[in-house]
């Protein structure tokens, strides 16, 4: 993502080995239940605590200077910074949580605080919340609310995100006659078909056999089709809408450079840098890495919202989470750096605000601010895509293992090992046998 974050990539590698190692956390000590409870305002604590933070965010100067700044206004609370690779966070918090020593409080993909929710392992956040007079739950973006909501209850809070949506090159366009970004499918499929030439070694699209499901989520999205039914426990992607999109998505495969087809949305950003690929949808990070990669290219490159399907705007989200770890021998401190970080000026500070920040606060409020679009202009169309943003991961902790499930299937469609509708027929095979364990 930004500067402070990683590509959808590496999160979902976190996030797979998450649902794979959860198991181990039910060895924790039993977590208390009375945390958040009481009337007014949480109080500082009487004398000097440390909490612990686990993050791959510590050594940012933004994230050290919010807690230099913290512990001003709260001198009896210490921040102690516990550093993690962003693609091994999840499995590291898993292992703590397992021994009976986790952090106070983690930073985590939003789509896995479900998975730690649903084993006991997170303080549930809702009587902390009634307490605040910063947090307010209506002000957060609905699709983020979902990421952090388990069984009616928030168990997170979110910190930072981005939409996903369409880069272009300006350049490749003008060449080949086009106005501008498409605005429907139909659009889309005539541009893409104007703007491959093999011959040219020039693509004009790129998709990805490794991260096929979270790609394919909008234009499931945007034709009116989902992945799990409203309580999580029946399969639905193989629908009449969701065959239409994953037949359109997999027949991109043959508008996209080969060569990059086993590649990620990370790895995949050099053929557009290199103009070898005209239009490539990715989240907001992207903008960033480009800038500061291919800072050259500033003028030959922009940014555009997903093209309207069926269903109209639909887009999907992805990004961090704060949780208060159960087993917290000081959760009232806890939450006072949770809160303090949910600010909306520090939330500000922390996404758009920041030097080289791509991301976007989870905020509406902000989000519809002038400042937003005035400090970083590349992030306008991300901005407006929040309000189409659907929460790709279903509220079910075992969804991440259906979803490595399509990556396999859509992948081999991409490969034309099989039809893009015996892709969701497998993958819907396989996900009934995970949901029936």
């Amino acid at each position: 993502m930004g500067s402070h974050s990683v590509s959808r990539s590496a999160k979902l590698v976190a996030v797979f080995a998450l649902a794979s190692a959860m198991v181990a956390c039910s060895a924790g000590t039993k977590p208390k239940t009375t945390a958040g409870t009481g009337a007014g305002p949480v109080k500082d604590p009487a004398s000097p605590v440390t909490i612990t933070f686990s993050s791959w965010v510590g050594s940012d100067p933004t994230m050290k200077q919010m807690a230099a700044d913290f512990h001003k206004l709260h001198p009896n609370i210490t921040i102690q910074f516990q550093n993690v690779s962003a693609d091994n966070a999840s499995q590291k918090l898993t292992t703590q949580i397992a021994g009976g020593d986790p952090p106070d409080v983690a930073y985590v993909d939003a789509s896995a605080t479900a998975d730690f929710a649903s084993r006991d392992a997170l303080v549930n956040l809702d009587g902390y919340i009634k307490r605040s007079k910063i947090v307010k739950p209506a002000d957060y973006v609905d699709a983020f609310k979902t990421f952090v909501t388990y069984n009616h209850h928030l168990w997170g809070l979110p910190i930072d995100g981005e939409s996903t949506g369409l880069f272009y090159r300006k350049d490749l366009f003008a060449a080949a006659g086009i106005a501008g970004p498409p605005k429907t499918w139909d659009e889309f499929e005539a541009d893409v078909k104007k703007l491959t030439d093999p011959a040219k070694k020039q693509y004009g699209y790129e998709v990805f056999a490794p991260e096929a499901a979270y790609y394919w989520y909008p234009w499931l999205y945007q034709a009116g089709g989902d992945l799990l039914s409203d309580n999580g426990k029946d399969v639905v992607f193989d629908s009449p809408d969701a065959q239409k999109a994953a037949s359109f998505y997999v027949g991109l495969a043959k508008y996209s450079p080969r060569d990059y087809l086993n590649s990620n949305s990370y790895d995949g950003r050099v053929a557009f840098a290199h103009g070898q690929v005209a239009m490539y949808m990715a989240g907001s990070w992207l903008a960033g890495t480009l800038h500061s990669e291919n800072p050259k290219i500033d003028d030959k490159w922009s940014t555009a919202p997903l093209p309207d399907g069926p269903a109209g705007c639909k887009t999907t989200i992805a990004g961090d989470s704060l949780v208060l770890l159960a087993n917290s021998k000081n959760p009232d401190a806890a939450w006072l750096w949770i809160e303090y970080l949910q600010k909306p000026a520090n939330l500000a500070l922390w996404t758009y605000k920041s030097p080289n920040g791509t991301e976007l606060p989870p905020l509406k409020s902000l989000l519809n601010t002038p400042d937003l679009a005035k400090t970083k202009p590349v992030l306008k169309g991300f901005a407006q895509l929040m309000q189409c943003g659907v929460a790709s991961t279903v509220s079910n902790p075992k969804f991440p293992q259906i979803e490595e499930q399509l990556n396999i299937e859509l992948g081999k469609a991409f490969y034309g090992r099989e039809s893009a509708g015996q892709a969701l027929a497998n993958a819907k095979q396989k996900a009934e046998q995970i949901l029936a364990h």
